[in-house]
């Protein structure tokens, strides 16, 4: 299962590892984050090849479902 964790910077890049959650209030408001299984996530090589399938399913869907009513 891949996980994100905290960044570090070394002192080269400023001297402070920063404030935990700072950002956390404006990035919840902007974004969506979804857990894959880890079966699903090894599927896919990076978030962007799982939205591009995720649009070609709801395309799909949206027709399928627009033809059968």
């Amino acid at each position: 299962m891949r996980t994100v964790g905290v960044a570090y910077f070394p002192s080269a890049v400023g001297g402070s590892i920063g404030v935990r959650g700072k950002y956390a209030k404006r990035y919840a408001g902007r974004t969506n984050v979804v857990v894959l299984s880890p079966d699903v996530a090894a599927l896919f090589p990076d978030s962007q090849s799982v939205n591009e399938a995720l649009r070609t399913l709801a395309k799909v869907a949206s027709k399928k479902f627009k033809h059968a009513a």
